[in-house]
């Protein structure tokens, strides 16, 4: 079947509202001048308007005029005669766009009075047209009538201003779907090639995309899969397809995309939609953004997944909380300039808080020369104390590394004299509430409670290079890999009795 835009066998189906040809049909119909259609096709020179779009802009014509002249350009305001005079107007539309021929229409016609079902069903099933030519066909048949109006004031005036990728491979309904959201205000741009709108989509950077479903080469649901698996993976994607079947929207939902809309639809509705994904694309980005800044992405991925499972105004769960604190830096910061102190600072928390992300934590916060750090929290996972103790060996061997690039520089220069730092770690598990604290104009997530005190007092307890670790945490790693070293407990402060300590070994 021939697509819109290779529907141009006629003269009448080659005018395009985006040709010179389609000036010459309203200078025939007196709709505008020559001088207006000179200057428009100058605007259009310089900015890439289509034509009616560019009179529309200069004030010369309006957008019912336009479409008019469209539905005069497809052959749709005259009456036909002979056999097809009794055609319904979806069959007349199809037949002026050379999708069907007469007498397929009239064997579709037939069938329809034996049977009853919807014409459009038997001309699909018949294979007489697609799904898309039949939506072309309704959404022209709706323009040209004016049964489909333009989007109403009220919802003009509410939906915000976003910029909206179309990619369809039908010029025409790039062309339907751009004309009724320009005229609420969005910006949108329109490709007819998806692999091109792939490369082009970074670039573009869209706020939200409109696939066709049909479409040649890959499809609007692989379309979907590529840009969510890749580092636009937050831009929400609607598909909009005429083939509105349960099994079909469930593998566009499945393929990750935000909505999923009939293409026969009014542009009331899609423009509704459209809103609707953003204000939920704008929650999910606000929460991303807060979660950035403590985890990885990876946990804030899994946080999006289910965002009704995180709690973020307090709750108690177990967690393993993680304290590192670097020794002898206090001396260091004396002996050099306070740029240099910041740069070393940065360079080692640096370090110890992308060990924290790699082993799936959230970076609790920064303590002057130390850090927090919490294993369970906002996400929880059943190997947390296992990445908690992952994590500490991370930030041991960065420490090493560190020393001995330091150690190498010095030899070469013999300035000043090596970086000595070390590190002390303590790790326990134990139940926390965690949420987010604090008053109305600064919040931070973050965990409170007995197991958080104590993990931050063997953190105190550690020597140089030594990660202690609480009893509930050897516990919890009991059949793993993990070696320890049982130490004497330790009276620790608000504690009534000594409390067991060991050693890990790395």
């Amino acid at each position: 079947m021939p697509s819109a835009a290779g529907a141009e066998g006629g003269n009448r189906s080659a005018v395009r509202a985006d040709s010179p040809l389609f000036g010459e049909l309203l200078l025939k119909l007196g709709i505008a001048t020559r001088n207006q259609i000179e200057e428009a096709l100058a605007l259009q020179a310089l900015n890439g308007q289509r034509l009616g779009e560019a009179l529309i802009s200069l004030g010369y014509v309006t957008r019912e005029q336009i479409q008019d002249a469209l539905g005069e350009a497809l052959g749709l305001h005259h009456t036909p005669s002979g056999g097809s005079s009794g055609h319904p107007p979806l069959g007349e539309v199809l037949v002026g766009l050379k999708y069907l021929t007469d007498a397929q229409l009239d064997e579709a016609l037939a069938l329809q009075r034996r049977t009853g079902r919807k014409l459009g069903e038997i001309l699909v099933q018949n294979g007489y047209c697609s799904y898309k030519q039949l939506y072309e066909g309704l959404a022209l048949q709706g323009r040209v009538s004016g049964r489909q109006e333009a989007p109403s004031r009220a919802l003009a005036q509410e939906a915000g201003r976003h910029r909206v990728m179309v990619v369809d491979d039908s010029p025409l309904a790039c062309a339907f779907v751009q004309d009724g959201l320009v005229s609420i205000g969005h910006e949108v741009i329109c490709f007819q090639d998806p692999y091109e709108a792939l490369e082009q989509v970074g670039k573009v950077q869209p706020a939200i995309v409109l696939s066709d479903l049909d479409m040649p080469g890959i499809d609007g649901m692989e379309l979907c899969r590529r840009i969510k698996e890749g580092p636009t993976r937050a831009m929400p994607v609607i598909i909009l397809t005429a083939n509105d079947s349960e099994a079909e929207r469930v593998k566009g939902l499945r393929a990750g995309a935000d909505d999923y809309v009939n293409k026969s639809a009014s542009m009331d509705e899609l423009a509704a939609r459209i809103e609707s994904v953003m204000r939920r694309s704008g929650e999910t980005e606000r929460m991303r953004k807060l979660f950035a800044r403590y985890t990885s992405d990876a946990v804030v991925d899994e946080i999006l997944k289910s965002p009704d499972s995180v709690v973020l105004t307090g709750e108690k769960r177990e967690v393993t909380l993680l304290f590192a604190d670097i020794r002898n830096f206090t001396g260091l910061a004396d002996s050099l300039p306070p740029e240099q102190t910041v740069g070393v600072l940065n360079q080692v928390l640096g370090g110890l808080s992308d060990a924290v992300l790699t082993c799936g934590g959230t970076l609790d916060k920064f303590l002057g020369d130390g850090l927090m750090a919490v294993f369970g929290a906002p996400v929880g996972r059943s190997d947390d104390p296992l990445r908690a103790l992952q994590s500490a060996k991370m930030m041991m061997a960065f420490m090493v590394e560190l020393r001995q690039r330091a150690e190498a520089e010095w030899a070469t220069t013999r300035q000043g004299r090596p970086l000595t730092l070390e590190l002390g770690i303590g790790i326990n598990s134990g139940m926390a509430v965690a949420g987010n604290i604090g008053g109305s104009l600064r919040t931070e997530y973050t965990c409170i409670g007995d197991s958080v005190n104590v993990a931050a007092r063997l953190c105190a307890l550690a020597g140089p290079g030594e990660i202690l670790v609480g009893e509930r945490t050897v516990a919890l790693l009991s059949g793993h890999e993990a070696g320890f070293e049982e130490l004497p407990p330790v009276r620790l402060k608000g504690k009534p009795h000594p409390v067991p300590l060991f050693r890990a070994l790395w």
